[in-house]
């Protein structure tokens, strides 16, 4: 149940990772949706709130007779206090950042956990008496109640984060939960996923013919090759090259699918058509609402051409679906509109399918690799839908594409020479429309600055800058500016996310 935290996300990917299917709803989800989805247990999230704020946010208290386990976390704490008829102080100075716990009484949640263990505190109010009968589990080092646990032993809260990597033992927190008192099975697989997902797929479009948009990254042509597990060639998977992608993508992607797996695969240049739209355009947002709008107009046209389709196929993902405002919860911002998510137009001629909208990054990966695709296509760091689009600040032009893809080229291979390449999550270049003066053979030159950016991530929803070794980024420098005409100055990125974003638009 998202409250609002910014670990979230987090929650679900931990229990993910123990194999254990994990949904995010809202706060204010009715008791019959949830017992709906037969859940092995329910947690409340962390948040911004307050317990006595007018504006906290709204939820069904009968969740509280649902007959299974129910963990909070942080604001989930109190609000569990609070409905017990426990006490809730508004706070005058939080706990935020590291501290350590003291265990108070042995219980399930805290089993296996050392005393004085590290965890992560972000909060300003706190319990200052548990309900009648309840637990307290353990206390942080200035007193305040960490842990506690009702006495039938169907709910349980903590004050910190388990889900942080800050909390030292917060994995064997959150699996004694899961295993020890909610009695999950490790089915979320990979082979299982796959095979609901088949399920679902003809289900969904029956005896009909699906058209998929095949972009040349890792989710498209998962994608793709799910939707020819499960339909066939009744799925006509289809690559526009829109003029903005990598070098010799479309013909690299187009043979992994088709002579790797036997997808059904097409490719068609579309390119004029989205460099005209695009010409004069410098605002990002615009372009990619420009890229999302003909991308659509694109496959409905090819669609027209091919045969008879209801469905289009995408590989939209969850972190899209966050960051483009369409989340479960009602306070998401808009950080960007993603070309498949926000971007896309609203009258369409097709019903969508996308079967990766609730999986992070490193699970499609799994899952591709699950379907047999090769390593190359599987491990190819994240592209955008727009391409280069959002990589060339400015105004679109083929010469300054073709200057980009040359220097993003050399980039790639310096990394893969170097054995670093998959130690990034991505990496990428940035056509700068600023011009530096420089000196090459004697002569004055005028031309552009390329900016390169690499970040560590495990679901692209936060990233850090990654720490590229010194001799790597002479050797990159060296080789773009000696190589590629039009840039003449080379400048490494060492902003994470937050506060910037992983692509520069």
């Amino acid at each position: 149940m998202d409250f609002g935290s910014q670990y979230t996300q987090l929650i679900a990917r931990r229990i993910r990772e123990q194999n254990v299917f994990s949904e995010i709803l809202p706060p204010d989800t009715s008791l019959s949706d949830i017992e709906s989805r037969r859940p092995k247990a329910v947690i409340i999230s962390g948040g911004p709130s307050s317990v006595f704020a007018d504006d906290s946010p709204d939820y069904d208290a009968d969740i509280f007779g649902i007959d299974i386990p129910i963990l909070g976390i942080c604001y989930g704490l109190q609000l569990i206090a609070k409905h017990y008829n426990g006490k809730v102080a508004p706070g005058t100075k939080g706990e935020y950042g590291f501290a350590k716990i003291h265990l108070k009484n042995s219980n399930a949640l805290l089993n296996e956990i050392p005393d004085d263990s590290q965890v992560w505190l972000s909060h300003m109010d706190k319990v200052t008496e548990i309900p009648d009968g309840w637990s307290v589990l353990a206390e942080s080092s200035n007193g305040v109640v960490a842990a506690m646990s009702s006495p039938d032993g169907k709910r349980y809260a903590t004050q910190f984060h388990p889900e942080v990597v800050h909390t030292t033992h917060g994995e064997t927190i959150i699996k004694n939960f899961l295993f020890k008192i909610s009695e999950c099975d490790t089915s979320w697989t990979p082979g299982n996923f796959i095979q609901a997902q088949i399920e679902k797929i003809q289900a969904q479009v029956g005896d009909n013919h699906v058209l998929c948009g095949v972009s040349g990254g890792v989710d498209s042509s998962v994608v793709a090759a799910l939707m020819h597990k499960a339909i066939g060639n009744r799925c006509t998977s289809v690559l526009i090259d829109h003029g903005l992608l990598r070098k010799n993508e479309a013909e690299q992607c187009v043979s992994a699918l088709q002579n790797g797996l036997g997808v059904n695969i097409q490719s068609f240049d579309e390119s004029e058509k989205f460099l005209t739209k695009l010409s004069q355009i410098e605002e990002p947002e615009q372009k990619r609402k420009i890229i999302g709008e003909q991308f659509i107009r694109s496959f409905e046209n090819i669609a027209g051409r091919l045969g008879q389709f209801d469905y289009l196929a995408q590989g939209t993902l969850y972190p899209d679906v966050i960051e483009s405002g369409v989340s479960h919860g009602k306070s998401a911002h808009v950080i960007k509109s993603h070309h498949n998510v926000g971007g896309l137009p609203e009258e369409m001629e097709f019903d969508l399918v996308e079967p990766l909208r609730e999986l992070f990054k490193d699970e499609v990966r799994r899952v591709g690799r699950e379907l047999g695709l090769p390593e190359d296509l599987v491990d190819r760091h994240p592209f955008p839908g727009p391409g280069l689009a959002v990589r060339i600040i400015g105004e679109i032009t083929k010469e300054r594409i073709s200057v980009l893809q040359q220097a993003d080229e050399i980039y790639m291979n310096c990394l893969h020479e170097a054995g670093i390449y998959d130690d990034i999550w991505q990496a990428f270049s940035v056509l700068i429309p600023v011009k530096t003066v420089g000196v090459m053979g004697d002569q004055r030159t005028y031309d552009n600055l390329l900016g390169l950016r690499a970040v560590t991530s495990s679901d692209g929803m936060t990233a850090d800058w990654y720490r590229m070794p010194e001799n790597v980024l002479s050797t990159i420098s060296n080789r773009i500016v000696n190589s590629v005409k039009g840039i003449n100055r080379v400048v490494y990125d060492i902003t994470s996310k937050p506060p910037g974003t992983i692509e520069w638009e």
